[in-house]
């Protein structure tokens, strides 16, 4: 397991050097070679956690909004 970056761009780019070296092992190895099968895991596991990550924040996101309009409807009223 990985100590993963919270850090969505620092994540694509784990993301993108993780496929680089499975393409390069798959090419050069063969796809079914155990080196190649193990980066193909670990990309998974770095794709999984990026979409946590991304869902966790558009959850955080549409929590903010919804929010917001809650207080943008209480303002009027707490004025009059």
């Amino acid at each position: 397991m990985y100590k993963y970056s919270n850090n969505q761009s620092e994540m694509i780019e784990e993301i993108k050097a993780k496929r680089e070296l499975m393409i390069h092992s798959a090419n050069t190895l063969g796809y079914t070679s155990p080196q190649t099968i193990k980066y193909s895991q670990e990309l998974d596991e770095l794709i999984n956690q990026y979409q946590k990550v991304i869902s966790q924040s558009s959850k955080s996101n549409e929590e903010v909004k919804f929010a917001f309009k809650h207080m943008i409807m209480i303002w009027p009223k707490v004025l009059v």
